[in-house]
């Protein structure tokens, strides 16, 4: 299953490429605090339960022609609708450490910056 850091995302979208940011968190936390243009299927809760219904009955909402990133709180549950999105004939990968990585990076935080060298996520 694949990957993408924060750095990587934000060069991907500043260069144009079409990829789809799919925000899998409740819809008022995507709403209050979600990357520029992502969209919202708000199933966090059933996936981290195990179940995928709700999600795979949804897909006909994700385009299969872009790379879709599945985002979360932290990584982990996004990896359970990456696995689905694979397994469906979709090119996706999660975004790494989640909208927290993603807010750390943003904002050049040290946590960031010491939780990506630890995790070997920094070059």
């Amino acid at each position: 299953m694949s990957k993408i850091r924060p750095p990587e995302l934000e060069e991907r979208l500043e260069n144009g490429e079409s990829l789809y940011i799919l925000d899998i968190r409740p819809r008022n936390t995507h709403q209050r605090d979600g990357i520029d243009g992502s969209q919202n299927i708000p199933v966090y809760g059933d996936l981290r339960r195990g179940d995928e219904t709700e999600f795979r009955q949804s897909l006909s909402k994700v385009p299969k022609g872009k790379t879709v990133v599945t985002v979360c709180k932290a990584g982990v549950v996004a990896k359970k609708a990456t696995a689905v999105l694979e397994a469906e004939g979709y090119d996706a990968v999660t975004l790494a450490g989640g909208m927290r990585g993603w807010n750390g990076y943003q904002n050049g935080s040290i946590g960031y910056r010491l939780s990506s060298l630890l995790r070997g996520l920094l070059p």
